[in-house]
């Protein structure tokens, strides 16, 4: 019988809890300091990877990879993979090249804390270290099935996804994007990993068809309505809410969907797509309530 990672009646809270305690207990263990020169870089990822946060990815592995039985140590895998390949595009976003931010997760980022080369390698140092995590046996014990993930992942974290839409980001502030463009930006840049994050569970469990696709169409949905929150509380958050700066947008003249369509407009645009992801998760029943709860959270978080 496959473990259970929480009751049946769980709230996103408690779940959100658990989710963060194992995938964090894992990276832990994953990320021990050697006694070498190089275990400087070792100390900079694990004080990126284990610094608090929602762990969102890591619980979109858990709750879906539930829904088709996979078994626990390889969900956890998975989302300790995840979590990885989000820090390290944290490190590198908040790089003077890029975003130039010096908070985030309520604590200084990671070139300030340590230095800006050691940054990138820390970034550096986790995307590798997440397709081995991938790749290890633990994370399914038929290699096909590790290879698509690692597949996915690469796709969903390189230039067809993060990368191309961080690297449109940088180009939205020297010129000004349509909703449309601000729309691709966004699901690449967020939703891909959101999208593998959701996906990850059928991938373990051999799935396909109409699950795996409805899977899909939820992790879209749910990725813009988590941007779109992200541009709300860039504007009527705070950095202790947030654990980031906020205002940034506004300052460095980048269009945003808040600033294309207002904040009414684009909070009932979020609320839309909410209704919609959970519609997606119809063929689920009741074994999908845990992500409907979650879609709910994302468009009212304060943080």
């Amino acid at each position: 019988m496959t473990e259970r990672l929480w009751p049946d009646s769980v709230s996103v809270a408690e779940a959100t809890a658990i989710a963060a305690r194992l995938t964090d207990a894992l990276t832990d263990r994953l990320l021990g300091v050697p006694p070498g020169l190089e275990g400087r870089v070792y100390e900079a990822m694990r004080y990126s990877a284990l610094a608090p946060g929602k762990r969102l990815r890591p619980l979109l592995v858990l709750a879906a990879a539930r829904l088709f039985g996979v078994a626990r140590r390889s969900a956890l895998q998975v989302a300790a993979a995840v979590e990885m390949v989000h820090t390290y595009s944290l490190i590198h976003d908040d790089l003077p090249a890029m975003d130039d931010s010096d908070l985030r997760r309520g604590r200084p980022t990671c070139h300030i804390e340590f230095d800006e080369a050691t940054a990138i390698l820390a970034g550096d140092g986790l995307l590798t270290m997440a397709f081995g995590v991938l790749a290890h046996p633990d994370t399914h014990g038929e290699g096909a099935v590790r290879c698509e993930l690692v597949g996915a992942l690469a796709a969903a974290a390189g230039p067809a996804g993060m990368v191309g839409g961080q690297m449109i980001d940088l180009i939205a502030e020297c010129q000004t994007l349509d909703i449309g463009a601000i729309t691709r930006l966004q699901r690449m840049k967020t939703g891909a990993l959101i999208a593998f994050a959701c996906e990850s569970g059928a991938i373990l469990a051999k799935a396909g068809g109409d699950l795996r696709t409805a899977l899909r169409g939820y992790a879209h949905d749910l990725g813009l309505a988590f941007q779109i929150a992200d541009d709300l509380l860039d504007v009527e958050g705070s950095a202790a809410e947030t654990g980031k700066p906020v205002g940034a947008d506004a300052a460095a003249g980048k269009a945003t969907f808040v600033s294309i369509l207002g904040v009414e407009r684009a909070r009932a645009q979020a609320e839309l797509l909410i209704d919609q992801a959970i519609a997606h998760l119809e063929g689920f029943e009741e074994r999908a309530e845990l992500l409907r709860q979650i879609a709910r959270y994302v468009v009212n978080r304060r943080t």
